[in-house]
């Protein structure tokens, strides 16, 4: 069981995901379909967001009441948040910049940026991965153990983070044609055809276990319904977008969490993982976790760790990758290509029905 999902808050929880997974997909086709669209979802909103974190952030420094008890600054003010919601949405401008040829976007030395932020955004979780590594080890030793995020959160680190900070990196092995970058016929997608479900699967399981070691009580929704949302839209309307998606339901759902992280750890729609043993029957929510000071007050709630699933899927992370990796190899070596600077999945299904949208 990866989730505690049981109990009367059962479909409160469900509805919560349903919420969220819909209004991913409702507000990427919003960014996605138009120049203001995509504007203004990922130009403007970014720029009055930027606004209020700062005057938040620095008056939280000042002793300002209303940026003391701020949601952002009391739950989301660590560096790994800023750095991913910054990273995913420069990410957003420049898929626009590709698609609209605007600028650089045109040049085709610009065609690489897709690998490259995703890249970027890849090695941040990697670090974040390793950060909560060597402090799991630090609390217990090679078994792992607790440790206090600086957005108030109780993880619990250990070598299943060290595995899956392997896999994010084999992962950015598996992106393969890095030139092969185009503009939809509609202008309304940036297309990587060679991003095939290959390297859709594995993305997918390297960064569920991301979050679910990093972000547990949020990772039921940045986790489960930010990863299937673009899945589901490269699969069934928008083949070979996938990596646009991607970029803007990350950059969406990060805005949308720093501004109200209450929403996914407060009832109705708090979903704990089964990290958190005995939270649940002890009617502890992850908001009354961010309150636990100590290691000994966790046990003395009731709550012990089992970290047996983020073992089990880090496992399985690089596992996925490395079958990805094979597959690629085989491939390139067939055609005599290298998987990089050409495409290899030419002649795939994906592939073909990607390039027909070209």
């Amino acid at each position: 069981m990866l989730f505690q999902l049981y109990g009367d808050q059962a479909m409160m929880q469900i509805l919560g995901w349903f919420l969220v997974f819909a209004g991913l997909i409702v507000m990427n086709e919003i960014g996605r379909r138009t120049k203001v669209g995509g504007v203004c979802v990922f130009i403007v909103v970014p720029l009055i967001l930027t606004v209020y974190f700062i005057a938040a952030t620095l008056g939280a420094k000042s002793g300002a009441a209303w940026a003391v008890n701020n949601q952002t600054v009391l739950y989301m003010n660590g560096w790994f948040h800023y750095a991913k919601l910054y990273a995913a949405d420069i990410g957003c401008v420049g898929f626009m910049m590709i698609k609209y040829g605007w600028g650089i976007g045109k040049k085709e030395w610009f065609k690489p940026w897709p690998f490259v932020i995703v890249a970027i955004n890849i090695l941040i979780a990697v670090g974040s991965d390793i950060e909560s590594a060597i402090n799991g080890f630090n609390a217990g030793g090679m078994a792992g153990g607790w440790w206090f995020s600086s957005e108030n959160v109780w993880l619990y680190g250990g070598w299943w983070n060290i595995l899956n900070a392997l896999a994010g990196v084999l992962n950015i092995l598996c992106m393969t044609g890095w030139w092969g970058i185009y503009s939809s016929k509609k202008k309304d997608d940036m297309l990587w055809p060679d991003m095939t479900f290959w390297f859709i699967i594995a993305y997918d399981v390297w960064n569920f276990e991301y979050t679910y070691c990093n972000l547990p009580t949020h990772t039921w929704y940045c986790g489960v319904a930010l990863l299937l949302a673009p899945t589901f839209a490269n699969a069934f309307w928008n083949k070979g977008g996938w990596i646009q998606n991607r970029a803007n339901t990350l950059a969406i759902w990060c805005m949308f969490a720093q501004v109200f992280p209450l929403f996914q750890i407060t009832t109705p729609f708090s979903t704990l993982p089964s990290l958190y043993k005995g939270a649940v029957e002890n009617g502890i929510t992850a908001l009354d976790m961010t309150k636990i000071t100590s290691a000994s007050e966790l046990a003395s709630r009731g709550i012990t760790a089992d970290p047996t699933a983020q073992g089990v899927v880090a496992i399985l992370a690089v596992a996925v990758n490395v079958i990805c990796l094979g597959v690629i190899f085989k491939r390139a070596k067939a055609l005599h290509k290298n998987p990089y600077k050409n495409e290899i999945f030419v002649g795939t299904k994906d592939f073909e029905e990607a390039m027909a949208r070209r």
